[in-house]
């Protein structure tokens, strides 16, 4: 074990790893941004079936000077970039990055801007959100909604890093997959057919299957993303899409989607990045995505109205 990461963005995502770290005995740090003199420990409280942790994490300043060997990098993805630039500094080529954020097209971007470091993409479907919604609280406040399952990898490699054997230590399961993009198109293509619809229509996602008409909107997304994850070579999700919804939303029946979260608390949401790529995918096998569009479309007036 490395016993040693750095986690940067510590929101319901990263405070679950974060406090899942910590209790495997790896030393884990929170990055902060702009920090109060009160935040030399970060305190973090998950909240599960069958008790609650209450934790107290070092912090770092992200313009601290001491490099970073191991990074778990769980921000929005159109932060991804900036919040990577804070760090630069404390980062290089034995770096090892582990990116783990919702949707698609930021890797491309962060290769281009930092050609030099490792990155390794990841993608959970572990569940946490926050109880909490005072910002100003010294205390980071989730409930840990379901271990999921983690999948890590890099493109062209097979077996997985030393450093792996730290997630092996943790309570949340994780494995190393060789073919890493076919994850990751897969989680993004769930996403196209229930975080818009969610968030347009102030629903949790079970509603999403006992409104008809909202089922027959599911259907029409996943009819389309079939036809575009086969043009791009997604065999497998184009086969399963409609299957892997219905489960997900039966599974999620209860949750509120991220998109929808934030929609409810006027923050950016990630369409750009979520529906945006995929529609961006489309276009570059030329296939006809009309109500993906249609909801893209409608998510990015609510982003344009903070609504």
């Amino acid at each position: 074990m490395t016993k040693d990461w750095h986690i940067l963005g510590a929101g319901a995502i990263g405070s679950l790893f974060a406090a899942s770290m910590h209790n495997a005995g790896i030393t884990t740090t929170l990055l902060c941004r702009r920090c109060s003199k009160r935040d030399h420990l970060g305190e973090l409280c998950i909240e599960r079936s069958g008790g609650t942790d209450e934790l107290s994490l070092p912090v770092s300043f992200n313009d601290d000077p001491h490099a970073i060997s191991h990074l778990l990098l769980t921000t929005k993805a159109y932060d991804v970039r900036t919040a990577l630039s804070d760090i630069g500094h404390r980062l290089d080529h034995s770096s090892h990055i582990v990116i783990l954020v919702n949707g698609m097209g930021f890797m491309e971007e962060l290769r281009s801007d930092f050609p030099d470091f490792q990155f390794t993409a990841a993608t959970t479907t572990a569940g946490s959100y926050r109880l909490n919604t005072n910002t100003e609280t010294d205390q980071r406040h989730f409930c840990h909604a379901g271990n999921g399952l983690t999948r890590l990898g890099q493109t062209g490699q097979q077996e997985p890093p030393a450093w792996f054997s730290d997630w092996e230590e943790l309570t949340l399961p994780c494995t190393w997959e060789e073919n890493i993009e076919d994850c990751l198109w897969q989680k993004l293509a769930v996403n196209c057919a229930i975080n818009p619809l969610s968030a347009m229509h102030r629903c949790k996602n079970g509603e999403l299957a006992t409104r008809p008409e909202l089922s027959n909107l599911v259907r029409q997304l996943c009819d389309e993303i079939a036809q575009v994850s086969l043009a791009a070579g997604f065999r497998e999700t184009s086969m399963e899409i409609h299957r892997l919804v219905k489960e997900v939303i039966r599974d999620t029946r209860n949750n509120r989607s991220s998109m929808l979260q934030d929609t409810l608390a006027r923050r950016r949401t990630e369409n750009d990045y979520i529906s945006g790529y995929f529609l961006k995918v489309a276009r570059q096998f030329n296939v006809e995505t009309p109500a993906n569009k249609a909801v893209f479309e409608s998510i990015s007036r609510l982003d344009q109205r903070g609504e």
